[in-house]
């Protein structure tokens, strides 16, 4: 499967990670032996002539460190990959091999030496790759080395092939059927590490991707939002929402339209771009989640992602700041031309319904209900009333009820009908 660059690029850095572990893990494996065989008694006479352990361990700490700087560096081509698994296989094969001269014993002496059992550290050490071609390499290699160890001993003159099971345990004998299960559970190990790795993978695979879809998600929604949706239990539907009371925040540039008929469309995305960069923030620092970006208007949400018990307040308190931070930057500019403009808000608070809308193909998670559509109706309202904010009357009482303290000055007004809106309206307006 084709993988985007991204998704490449993450999972090369894990790959990378994975590599800096196993070189540690060698590391520590070739000092715990030195300091094994340094501290255990000898087995063998000291008049041997041949003792090829430290030269083994010497030359394997050499490799290991390299590999590890290389590892650090980044620089891990396929080849020295490959090659170290080769090396820590064919290291301890010599090892092994060593043994019979080092013992001054006849070939098939090596045969039984338990250190054969190492193999499967280096085996199971290529599984931190994620890769199951070098586990499935270090298998092979291990079997085949196995293999040409035992097709040496039947070379040598002093061999002898038995099929007695005590026999071959008390001499120097070769039970052919023994060493064909050594190298049998050396593949069938290497082949389920094989399987589990592939399996592995997969999810590795899925995982980078979902994270970096999360993540975009996150982008493109609220982050209460994003996370309801990528952390839900079930596959989430049109119609799936909850009941909350909640108020509701819109914003806008009053005289954005005229600004952008006199400027290039890469001056109105730039300055969108900055409006949005200063008042998302505010409404973010206050718990508040944007629901939405309708042009150059925004619709924010206090308590419909995250239940809230001052839901009201928050969004009074932001669309304060959004007021008194948009004050100078969008004064009439003399010298761009810019004609005058400045950001008006309106505040409502109720019961609304937050969840998906839509269809199957196509969902949309929002909110719905007619605090909603006051606050839409309040915002475009501010410019019969000539103000820069708006908020009804019970919404206001509710959110001094809740601690807030308004910073500027709120007249009480009443109208009759505010856009469409039935019934009295009472309002507070900030000039």
């Amino acid at each position: 499967m084709q993988l985007p660059e991204r998704v490449r690029r993450a999972i090369k850095e894990q790959e990378g990670s994975s590599e800096i572990v196993i070189g540690w893990t060698q590391l520590c494996v070739v000092v715990t032996w030195s300091a094994l065989y340094t501290l255990s008694p000898k087995t063998f006479s000291s008049t041997a002539e041949f003792e090829p352990i430290p030269w083994v361990l010497s030359l394997y700490f050499v490799f290991t460190v390299v590999r590890l700087i290389a590892a650090y560096k980044g620089y891990l081509p396929r080849w020295l990959l490959s090659l170290s698994v080769v090396s820590d296989v064919s290291l301890l094969m010599i090892t092994i091999w060593s043994f019979h001269l080092q013992y001054m014993q006849p070939a098939p002496f090596y045969l039984k030496a338990p250190t054969l059992l190492y193999v499967f550290i280096f085996i199971a050490l290529r599984s931190l790759r994620f890769e199951p071609g070098y586990v499935i390499l270090a298998g092979v290699v291990s079997a085949v080395g196995w293999l040409g160890m035992l097709a040496y001993a039947i070379g040598d003159g002093e061999m002898e092939i038995t099929r007695d099971y005590i026999h071959y345990l008390t001499s120097n004998s070769v039970l052919i059927g023994a060493e064909a299960d050594k190298i049998i559970s050396i593949l069938m190990v290497t082949g389920i590490l094989a399987v589990s790795l592939a399996r592995a993978r997969a999810l590795l695979v899925r995982a980078v991707r979902e994270s970096f879809a999360a993540g975009d998600l996150s982008r493109f929604f609220d982050k209460g939002v994003a996370d309801r949706i990528t952390q839900a239990d079930g596959k989430i539907g049109a119609g799936h929402g909850e009941i909350r009371n909640a108020s509701i925040l819109n914003v806008d540039i009053r005289g954005f339209t005229a600004y952008a008929e006199r400027v290039s469309p890469a001056e109105v995305v730039g300055m969108l771009a900055r409006y949005q960069a200063l008042v998302v923030p505010i409404v973010q620092s206050n718990g508040g989640t944007i629901d939405k970006f309708l042009g150059d208007g925004i619709m924010a949400t206090f308590g419909a992602t995250e239940r809230s018990d001052a839901h009201a307040a928050a969004a009074m308190r932001t669309m304060e700041a959004i007021l008194d931070a948009t004050d100078a930057w969008l004064e009439p500019d003399s010298e761009t031309g810019r004609p005058a403009t400045r950001v008006c808000a309106a505040v409502s608070s109720g019961d609304i319904v937050f969840g998906a809308v839509g269809s199957g193909a196509r969902l949309e998670y929002t909110v719905i209900g007619s605090a909603v559509n006051k606050a839409a109706k309040l915002e475009k309202h501010t410019k019969v009333e000539d103000v820069r904010g708006l908020v009804d009357q019970s919404s206001y009482e509710q959110a001094v009820s809740q601690g807030f303290r308004p910073r500027s000055r709120f007249e009480n007004r009443t109208q009759r009908t505010v856009m469409g809106i039935e019934g009295d309206v009472d309002v507070l307006v900030r000039p």
